[in-house]
């Protein structure tokens, strides 16, 4: 009997619903240094006595109750309130540790996310470097490539700067004799005819067995084989040719004495030769292009065939559009030229004496003065070289014209028409 009150009493003591958890010093020494089993750490909660065992409902936890005398129930309470001290420690231990890999690891969560800051910038860098140093691994080869380009055509390139370098000098010399009006210079005038002559004479001269001038009149070389570059050189020899022969048709109205070509006049002439050389310079290519787009091999056949008309087709369609809008800035050029453009009128004396009888643009004394129609008075020359680049008047900015109408200052088009 006394042994079941004793039993009934520590069953209580265990059933308590808070350990007291004494400090490292004032553990029993008995339990410390008896014999003791290692011994996982448990969490002590409030659970009914029925019985002589209990389990935790969520299955972390299982205690046993053990039924033992009044020193043994002693010893049981010193060994489990070391474990508890125990437990308590290496709980707040594991929690240290578990803090500090948690915030050891916050960097590594951190960085993909400056990844994700950085976006499509960062993609688009690495994109521009594979780009980069795509072509610096692929230079040597083009490099290669153009060497041996450069000394199969080495001819053709060679020509093909000598015609454009001839035009650059010929075209800006016409547009400085244009300038100076009254003052050009016939003799460089005629220096630049032939140069332009003997340029072309020249060309058609080496090359008399292709039968290069065949472009001009709109028939296609006897160039054999007929390739895309023979085509591209042909076509460029030709366009560079036809400008030559514009260019020397505005040095022989250059030539012509003003007496019989006012400055006026002059400049509608030089803008209707440029007009009708950039048609010319249009068609040209029509033949050589098509018969390279038609002609066709053996080993093609019919399908070989029925492709090349396809596309040639589709080329003079495409032609013939843009012919369509240069034919109606022709036919302004010339309705301009036949009936003149009616922007200004002869001034009195009266108005030159008023407007004090110096031109404003050249500052000195009027030459065929011309009135706005703001009434502003101008020499007929100088008023005319400013309309070849302002529609308002150089005073008041008053709009006179509705269109600048261009090539009236000598001007050559650069445009290389290869198609």
């Amino acid at each position: 009997m006394k042994l079941r009150v004793q039993n009934d009493r520590s069953d209580v003591r265990r059933e308590s619903p808070t350990v007291m958890q004494p400090k490292l010093g004032e553990q029993d020494p008995q339990a410390v240094n008896g014999l003791s089993l290692p011994l996982q750490p448990v969490l002590l909660t409030r659970t009914p006595a029925s019985g002589g065992a209990a389990a935790n409902t969520d299955g972390k936890e299982v205690r046993v109750h053990m039924i033992g005398g009044h020193s043994e129930s002693s010893g049981g309470t010193s060994s489990r309130r070391s474990r508890g001290s125990f437990h308590g420690h290496s709980h707040s231990h594991g929690h240290n540790q578990e803090h500090h890999h948690h915030s050891s690891a916050e960097p590594e969560h951190d960085h993909p996310d400056s990844d994700l800051d950085s976006g499509e910038p960062s993609t688009s860098f690495s994109e521009l470097r594979c780009l980069f140093i795509w072509l610096q691994k692929s230079l040597p080869f083009v490099i290669i490539l153009c060497a041996k380009l450069l000394v199969q055509h080495l001819l053709g390139l060679g020509i093909g700067v000598g015609l454009f370098t001839t035009f650059l000098y010929v075209n800006e010399n016409i547009q400085k004799q244009v300038f100076l009006q009254n003052h050009r210079s016939k003799l460089r005038c005629v220096w630049l005819l032939l140069f332009l002559l003997s340029t072309s004479f020249l060309l058609y001269y080496t090359f008399f067995t292709e039968s290069l001038y065949y472009g001009l009149i709109f028939l296609s070389p006897t160039i054999q084989p007929l390739g895309f570059w023979e085509v591209l050189w042909t076509v460029g020899i030709t366009n560079f040719t036809i400008k030559f022969l514009i260019m020397g048709i505005k040095c022989l109205i250059l030539i012509l004495p003003s007496l019989l070509v006012s400055y006026r006049t002059q400049g509608r002439w030089l803008m209707l030769t440029e007009e009708l050389g950039q048609v010319h310079q249009a068609m040209a290519p029509v033949a050589q292009w098509f018969r390279y787009l038609v002609i066709y091999q053996e080993a093609d056949g019919n399908l070989g065939l029925t492709l090349g008309v396809l596309l040639a087709l589709l080329y003079l369609i495409l032609k013939l559009l843009a012919l369509y809008k240069q034919w109606s800035s022709l036919q302004k050029t010339v309705k301009l030229c036949l009936q003149g453009e009616h922007t200004d009128t002869a001034a009195s004396r009266s108005q030159c004496s008023e407007a004090g009888d110096i031109c404003p643009i050249c500052q000195g004394e009027y030459r065929d003065p011309r009135a706005l129609l703001c009434q502003h008075i101008f020499c007929d020359e100088c008023i005319a070289l400013w309309f070849n680049r302002e529609k308002s008047c150089p005073l008041c900015r008053t709009v006179i014209t509705d269109k600048v109408y261009k090539w009236r200052d000598g001007a050559t088009s650069p445009h290389l028409q290869i198609y």
